[in-house]
């Protein structure tokens, strides 16, 4: 029975890197095929990453994992992180990652601008709300995906305590943003081709799936390891 649930939690994890792959590949598909502008691509990043804050809120709400060794330095209005409740965590999460969303937000609609490559009006006219809007329906389920299969059915929600939880999209985006804004900022000021607007959309998938999977191995700890043994 525990090779069995072994095996499924396995595919389960192949499930969710399918469908991470298959949605960070729109973008790619979008510029190599329907010339989408860097802007486009970053826009659509800066709204998948309001996405990941709502999961997390999701997964703060269900997380029961035990509190992490040395997670007391961890503080919010100079409390340890660990003592506070749900109630606490979830509003300050919400607040403290909104403004940080809001402030990249302003930072990438106004990027054009700022470099001198293009005016706000040719920005605007270069985005198609309704592109924007299928794409991100289809990273939405890839993330709705990992939760459903990774994080209830791997039970990871049992190893991550609400705390641990809500500090785990920083790293991630942090890394994320650094290598997507001055990517963009590069390939708009060196004025280069589609082929380098897709290398950077590679990029990103790359170290979004290898962020994902380190970020999972440590959560589920060696249970593909004994599920394949």
């Amino acid at each position: 029975m525990q090779e069995l649930v072994g095996w499924y939690r396995a595919a389960s994890s192949t499930r969710a890197v399918v469908a991470l792959l298959i949605a960070n590949a729109i973008p790619l598909v979008g510029v190599l095929i329907l010339g989408w502008s860097v802007w486009t691509i970053l826009i659509l990043y800066w709204l998948e990453n309001g996405v990941v804050g709502v999961f997390n809120v999701l997964k703060m709400t269900r997380a029961e994992g035990p509190t992490v060794e040395g997670s007391a330095r961890w503080r919010v209005n100079g409390r340890p992180a660990d003592q506070l409740t749900r109630a606490e965590m979830i509003p300050f999460f919400t607040i403290h990652y909104g403004i940080f969303w809001l402030v990249h937000g302003v930072f990438v609609l106004t990027l054009p601008q700022m470099a001198g490559i293009a005016g706000t009006v040719d920005l605007a006219r270069g985005v198609n709300p309704l592109t924007i809007l299928v794409a991100i329906v289809a990273l939405s389920i890839s993330h709705a995906v990992s939760y459903r299969l990774n994080f209830i059915g791997r039970e990871e929600y049992r190893r991550v305590s609400p705390a641990a939880q809500m500090f785990k999209p920083y790293g991630r985006l942090l890394i994320l943003h650094i290598t997507i804004i001055f990517g963009a900022l590069a390939i708009g000021l060196t004025g280069a081709p589609a082929a380098a607007v897709a290398v950077l959309v590679g990029l990103k998938t790359a170290l979004d799936l290898g962020l994902y999977l380190a970020d999972h191995a440590r959560a589920s700890g060696s249970t593909v390891r004994r599920a394949i043994d």
